[in-house]
């Protein structure tokens, strides 16, 4: 069981590349068999996710480690499975089949190469959640940036082409910063195992602690950097503006990367239990998370389109979980991972949404008010037949209650689990010590509860208003021709997000074993650098 556990470690990787590498001497003309290649892939990914949360969360929670090469720690380049890592997994599989099943209605038809490019970015996302070293990290991270590249300008058109090369400029920024900090932290340390950095980190003398600090701040700023931190983030609200719908619907995930590194890397690096840089970089988390998600509520009322509504959307999302992260207890972490998931699966359902509501604002302004001709009906009428209203088409129904949906879980509103998630991270900032246990709340915690509530409010303002704009606004319009390829992605991310309300109670159990294994890293380390050689364990099994 444990050999076949480890070996299924690498499908996520290594099913991706496969596919990607064998779909690039394929003919673009065969659209259709490489969108189902695709797809069929993405599923298995997910089916293979699934069973590594599984094992994951067994038995109190497993480490599981892939040594490549069978090299022994810390000299291995190895993949590590926890329940973080899974639930990235799961996350990101979960986000690929929608979109590869809503780019077949136009999207992978508007550029070379569309498929190929998905599943190097699934590679990429999968690699990044899964590897133990700073250095494959930097590879990983590479391989999903070379892949959104391709992604971000995919489609053509002025706007998509000037912010996708902002985006370029911005990411090779970003990966020069990652590679300075990965060097100056090497160059003190010796190491980039991150088990192995989480024991040496404490041990390092007083002259070379400045060289590390700062090794570990570049660092940062490129993990802020794909965050979209303020003001780093700025580049964030035009590219995803600009992306496909698909592709913006994948990228919702990337953001999340740098927050998967910095949660990760700043409780095993710096958590309470490291006693050399304890706490180090909290407070910038915290404070510019609270920055963020003013900057972001206040792009989500000033945004005059839904695309840029969306964009911002995802910088407060970022803000959350950035403060959350700075504030270092396991009761907000816990919460903080539930919003990561409900907020992700929101936020990529409604830049799909975005795409099939704007498709009837192309020459009209609403798409609600719809003309008798829409309905086959003759344009002679009698004076005196009574008028008692206009029937709304099935398409248009199904939008302004999939808009309903998106914006009750992106305003925080009840009873989804938007709300269940930001009344999760509210909990247990004002209960710190559990309830009815008191505890001291600091101004800044307060500061925090202030801007998660308004944030919310901000998102219902905008999101009301453009509800009233694009449904209710009395002007004749067209009824938008949406293909069923297109709106059933949509609903599977809303089906998800309604899975994760009704099974709020399981998942967040789960969140909360998460959370604490994260603030005591002790068997991850342990997991890593006792990991057996696959010799090793062959030689056992002969005695």
């Amino acid at each position: 069981m444990i050999l076949t556990s480890e070996h299924l470690i690498i499908v996520p990787i290594l099913a991706p590349f496969i596919v990607g590498v064998l779909l690039l001497f394929v003919e673009d003309s065969r659209r259709r068999f490489k969108a189902g290649v695709s797809i069929f892939t993405a599923a298995t990914l997910l089916f293979v996710s699934i069973e590594l949360l599984k094992i994951s969360h067994a038995d109190g929670g497993r480490v599981i480690v892939y040594l490549l090469g069978d090299w022994p720690s810390p000299f291995a380049i190895n993949l590590v499975l926890d329940r973080l890592s899974a639930m990235m997994l799961v996350l990101t599989s979960a986000l690929a089949i929608p979109s590869l099943i809503f780019s077949l209605g136009r999207w992978q038809k508007a550029g070379l190469h569309f498929n190929a490019l998905f599943m190097f970015l699934l590679m990429g996302l999968n690699g990044a959640f899964l590897t133990g070293d700073l250095f494959n990290l930097f590879v990983f991270f590479e391989v999903m940036l070379a892949a959104s590249y391709g992604l971000a300008l995919h489609g053509s058109g002025m706007l998509r082409v000037k912010a996708g090369l902002h985006y370029i400029a911005i990411n090779l920024t970003a990966s020069l910063l990652f590679l300075i900090g990965v060097s100056l932290i090497y160059g003190v340390t010796g190491t980039l195992n991150m088990a192995d950095l989480a024991i040496r980190i404490p041990q390092i003398i007083e002259d070379n602690r400045i060289l590390l600090e700062t090794g570990i701040a570049i660092l940062g700023v490129a993990f802020l950097i794909k965050a979209g931190m303020w003001p780093l983030g700025f580049w964030l609200p035009t590219t995803y503006t600009s992306a496909s719908a698909p592709v913006a619907a994948i990228f919702a995930i990337m953001s999340k990367v740098g927050i998967y590194i910095l949660l990760r890397l700043s409780l095993l690096f710096y958590g309470e239990e490291q006693d050399g840089l304890n706490g180090f970089g909290s407070q910038l988390l915290l404070y510019g998370g609270l920055i963020t998600i003013i900057f972001g509520s206040i792009g989500v009322l000033a945004s005059q389109s839904l695309g840029r509504l969306a964009g911002y959307s995802v910088l407060v999302s970022s803000g959350t979980l950035l403060a959350a992260t700075g504030l270092t207890q396991i009761d907000i972490t816990a919460s903080a991972l539930f919003y990561l998931v409900s907020s992700t699966l929101t936020i990529s359902a409604f830049f799909m949404l975005i795409e099939l509501v704007e498709k009837g604002q192309n020459a009209f302004t609403s798409v609600l008010a719809v003309t008798m001709e829409a309905f086959g009906e003759s344009e002679e009428e009698e004076e005196d037949e009574e008028i008692v209203g206009v029937a709304i088409p099935g398409a248009i129904a199904i939008l302004g209650i999939s808009f309903a949906a998106c914006s009750i879980l992106l305003a925080g509103l009840p009873p989804l689990s938007g709300f269940i998630a930001k009344f999760a991270i509210l909990t247990a900032i004002i209960n710190p010590e559990g309830l009815g246990q008191g505890g001291t709340i600091s101004s800044t915690s307060w500061w925090f509860i202030a801007l998660l509530i308004l944030s919310g409010l901000s998102a219902l303002i905008a999101l009301v208003r453009a509800g009233i704009r694009t449904f209710w606004a009395p002007i004749t319009a067209l009824v938008p021709r949406v293909l069923l390829t297109e709106i059933v992605p949509v609903i599977l991310l809303l089906l998800m997000a309604l899975v994760l309300t009704i099974q709020a109670g399981p998942i967040m159990g789960f969140m909360e074993a998460t959370a604490v294994s994260l603030h005591n890293p002790s068997a991850y380390i342990e997991g890593v650098l006792e990991a057996p050689q696959a010799t090793s364990w062959q030689a056992e099994q002969d005695k």
